[in-house]
This record gives structure tokens, sequence and C-alpha cells, in this order.
């Protein structure tokens, strides 16, 4: 995630630290969600909780060597709906994905540095196909989101 310009812009860092506040929330989110989960739903939520850990490390690092201080994550997050069941637990985790989607498709859209856009790019694609099972999960039309990030 680190990119060759020492000197990435302004709008380019406050996009970035967005995309760190929605991955703060996906983690949060995805511990919330494995609660309700169990069986194969439930790895899956871990997997997926990891992947979004990953990122929230690259994207505090990559920070760090700009010199923007990283925000920190909340003691909470609301939800869209209470979770209280697996049903409610899948859809959290297709809402925190969207959510992630929106917040990574800001970043390519605002900066203009190679590395970090390809960064961008590549989690769009992974946050695609987590965002797709989660939708699939819960039935919601299409699966496969039309524009990732764009409500």
């Amino acid at each position: 995630m680190t990119s060759g310009n020492p000197r990435i812009g302004e709008t380019a860092v406050a996009a970035l630290q967005n995309a760190l506040m929605a991955e703060h929330a996906a983690i949060w989110s995805y511990a919330l969600a494995v609660a309700f989960l169990s069986g194969a739903d439930a790895a899956r939520a871990r997997e997926d909780e990891e992947a979004h850990r990953e990122l929230r490390n690259q994207v505090e690092e990559t920070l760090t060597q700009l010199g923007a201080p990283a925000v920190s994550a909340q003691p909470a997050y609301s939800t869209p709906r209470p979770v209280t069941d697996p049903a409610s637990a899948a859809q959290l985790a297709a809402v925190a994905e969207t959510d992630a989607l929106a917040a990574w498709r800001s970043v390519l859209e605002r900066s203009r540095d190679r590395a970090l856009r390809q960064a961008a790019l590549d989690t769009l694609s992974a946050g695609t196909l987590r965002c797709a099972r989660w939708r699939a999960a819960i039935g919601e039309s299409p699966t496969i989101p039309v524009f990732p990030g764009q409500p």
C-alpha cells in the first residue's frame, strides 16, 4: 500500500483516513457478526475480518510514512438495524463491505499517485468478492455490485 511518492496530496490523505475509518468499522462489524454466525459463515466472517485487519494495518503504515496521524477506531459503531440472528449478522457484513467499497473508491478517485491508485483498485476488487458472497448469503440482487463503491 505504500507509495513511491512521499508527498501524496491532502485530498488523497483525507480519502485514506476515510478508508481507515471504514476499515475500523468493518473490523468491529465482523466481530459483532461472528457472535451470531456459525459454521462456514462464521469462518468466512473471521477470514473477512482478518482481511480488514490487514488493510487497516497497511493504511496506518502508509499514513505514518506520509507523516499523517492515523485516525483511531471508535469504541463502538451504530448498526443499520439490530443484529439479533444469523440473517441480520450477514446483512451487517454486507453493509460493512459496501461501506468499505465506497471508501476505497474514494481513494481511487482522489489520488493521482499510481501505487496508491493500484492499491485502491486491488482493494476494490477483493472487497467486491467479499461483498458479493455476503449479498448472496442474504439473497440480495444483483449479487455482485454493479458499480462497486457507488451508492
